[in-house]
C-alpha cells in the first residue's frame, strides 16, 4: 500500500467515526436533552433513567437520524453522478427534473385535493398515516414518471447537453403546473404543501424508513459495479469507448440510479437542497482525487455528515422549535458553492 491509499484509508475511517460521532450527537440534542451516556446506554440494550427518553429516542430521534443519514447519501451519490455524466461541476441531482416531478405528484395530491374534494389535513390517527404515505407514494410516482420520460428522451437523444436542455425543461413545466394548482389551492393545503417543499426528515416511521433503505441500497448497487466506468466517463464519451465501456448501459446506470435516489430521497423528505452540488466536491477536495472508487463512498460519508449536522442546527437546542431543514442546508450551501465557483481550479476538474 502506498502512502497516498493509506492516508486515503485513514481519512475514510476518520470520516466514518466521525458520523457515528455525530449520530449519537444528533439523537441527543433537542428540545429535550438526553445526556450521551444515556443514549449510550438506550442504543446498547439497557435502561434509560427516564420512560420519556426511551420513547423520544427510539421513536422519533433514531429514525430520524437514519433518515438523514439515507437522504444525505443519496442526494450526495446523485449529485456525483449527474457531474460525471454531464461533465459539469455545477450539475445536480435535480437536473433531469426529478425533484420537480416529485413534488409535481405531491402537489397534485395536495392541492388537487381542493378540486377533487379531499383533504390531507385533521382526522383520525389512521387518516393521517394516509396522508404520510400518500405523499411518499405521490412524490414518487411523479419522480418515476419524470425518470421515464428521460429514459425515453435518452434512448433518442446521444448528447448530454441536450439531456440536460430537456431536463431543465421538464423541471419548468413541472414547475408551471405546481404554480397553476398553487393559485387554485385553498390555504390550508397551500400551507401543508409549502410545509413539504421545505424539507423534513421527521415524521417517518419504522416501516417508511426500511422502504427508504431498500430503495437507497437498489439505486446504490449498478453504481457499484460500474465505478471503473465512471472514471473513463471524466474523459468523455469517445475516450470511454476506446476503453470498452458500454456508454448506453453506463447512461442507463446513471439515469436509473440517480432517480431512484434523488427522488425517494425527494419523496420522503421534501426538496433538500445544495447536498449534491456542494459534497462532491468536498470529497474533491479533502480527498484529493477524481477516483470514483474513491469519492463515491466518501461522498456518502460527508453527505450523510453533512445532513446530521444541519439536522442538528435546526432543532435548535432547548427550543421546540424546528427549521426547515432546506433552509439550514441552503445557508451553508450557497456560500459553500459560490466559494468553490470562485476556486481557481474548480473548472479544471472536468
Amino acid at each position: 500500500m502506498n502512502v497516498h491509499s493509506s492516508h486515503t484509508t485513514l481519512k475514510i475511517l476518520l470520516g466514518v467515526l466521525l458520523l457515528l460521532a455525530l449520530f449519537v450527537i444528533n439523537i441527543s440534542i433537542g428540545s429535550i436533552y438526553i445526556p450521551i451516556t444515556e443514549v449510550f446506554a438506550g442504543l446498547g440494550g439497557g435502561e434509560l433513567s427516564r420512560e420519556s427518553w426511551d420513547t423520544i429516542l427510539f421513536e422519533y430521534r433514531i429514525p430520524k437520524a437514519f433518515t438523514a443519514i439515507l437522504a444525505g447519501l443519496s442526494l450526495a451519490i446523485s449529485g456525483l453522478q449527474m457531474q460525471t455524466f454531464f461533465r459539469n461541476p455545477l450539475a445536480g441531482p435535480y437536473v433531469l427534473g426529478i425533484s420537480s416531478g416529485a413534488g409535481l405528484g405531491v402537489a397534485l395530491l395536495i392541492l388537487g385535493g381542493s378540486a377533487f374534494g379531499w383533504s390531507m389535513t385533521g382526522g383520525s390517527d389512521n387518516h393521517l398515516t394516509w396522508g404520510i404515505w400518500g405523499i411518499i407514494l405521490s412524490g414518487s410516482l411523479g419522480a418515476i414518471l419524470v425518470l421515464l420520460l428521460m429514459s425515453l428522451t435518452a434512448w433518442k437523444v446521444n448528447n448530454s447537453t441536450t439531456l440536460l436542455i430537456i431536463g431543465l425543461m421538464f423541471g419548468s413545466a413541472s414547475g408551471a403546473i405546481v404554480s397553476v394548482l398553487s393559485y387554485f389551492g385553498d390555504a390550508e393545503n397551500l400551507k401543508l404543501f409549502t410545509i413539504w417543499s421545505m424539507g423534513s426528515l421527521g415524521g417517518i416511521s419504522g416501516s417508511q424508513l426500511r422502504v427508504l433503505a431498500f430503495i437507497c441500497i437498489i439505486g446504490t448497487l449498478p453504481v457499484i459495479a460500474m465505478l471503473k466506468s465512471y472514471n473513463a466517463m471524466l474523459m468523455g464519451e469517445r475516450y470511454a469507448k476506446s476503453m470498452g465501456v458500454n456508454i448506453k448501459s453506463l447512461r442507463w446506470t446513471m439515469i436509473i440510479s440517480t432517480g431512484l435516489l434523488a427522488g425517494s430521497a425527494t419523496a420522503f423528505c421534501g426538496p433538500i437542497a445544495f447536498i449534491g452540488i456542494a459534497v462532491p466536491h468536498l470529497a474533491r477536495i479533502i480527498f484529493q482525487t477524481g477516483d470514483h472508487r474513491v469519492l463515491f463512498p466518501t461522498s456518502a460519508l460527508i453527505g450523510a455528515s453533512f445532513l446530521l449536522i444541519s439536522d442538528a442546527i435546526s432543532q435548535l437546542p432547548g427550543s421546540a422549535e424546528t427549521l426547515p431543514i432546506n433552509v439550514i442546508t441552503s445557508l451553508f450551501g450557497a456560500p459553500l458553492v459560490i466559494w468553490l465557483i470562485l476556486k481557481r481550479n474548480f473548472v479544471s476538474e472536468f
